[in-house]
This record gives C-alpha cells, structure tokens and sequence, in this order.
C-alpha cells in the first residue's frame, strides 16, 4: 500500500490531469463523508459521487491549476489549490481551496474543502 503523501499526490495529479472522477472511483472510501467549511457533511460514496458529477458539468472550460502546496502527516494530507476555470453562468475565475483528507486502507474517508 502506497503511504498518505504518495496517495495524496496522485489524486491532486489526476485532478490536474483531469481524471479526477476516476481518482474518486479509486482512492475514495464507499462511506466517505465530505464537507465545504462548515457545512454540514455530506456522507457517501454515492451520494457525493453525484455532487461531483454535478461540479464539473457547471464547468465550461478548464484553464489551468496548481498545487500550490501540500503536507502530510500520518493518515492525514493537505493540498492548497489555485485553479482558473470558466463556470456556466459565472464565467472565468480563480478558485483557491485548501483540501484537508483523512486517510484509512489507502481511501480517503474524510475529505473538507476550505474556501471563501
């Protein structure tokens, strides 16, 4: 099994790949609980599953991103983000997010995305 920073990097290059579906298919836990902010949490694999599909079919265009950092430590992973991309009704812009996952078995079980 691969350890957390090696995980932790090939999700955010398939996600630079655009592959990131595939990545969820892989290296996400059936019970997954994910989360914006405060939000409350959003529990399931297929549950969040839709959630992304739905995220990247507002997506006209992908413009380019980056990792703009990343740590691990134990079963837990970060990666700051910064992405340009174009959203249907919003046009073009920069998204920065911080993603903080929890690893188990080598599937992410915990994953909460801060942003403004």
């Amino acid at each position: 099994m691969a350890n957390v920073a090696e995980l932790n990097k090939k999700l955010d290059d398939s996600i630079l790949s655009g592959t990131a579906m595939e990545a969820f298919e892989e290296l996400y836990d059936d019970n997954i609980v994910m989360q914006e902010n405060t939000e409350p949490e959003y529990r399931g694999k297929d549950f969040n599953r839709k959630r992304e599909q739905e995220f990247f079919a507002t997506v006209e265009a992908f413009h380019g991103g980056r990792v703009l950092a990343t740590a691990s430590h134990g079963d837990v992973s970060f990666s700051e983000w910064e992405m340009e991309v174009s959203l249907k009704g919003m046009g073009r812009i920069t998204m920065t997010q911080v993603a903080v996952r929890r690893w188990k078995n080598g599937k992410i079980v915990h994953e909460r995305f801060y942003h403004k």
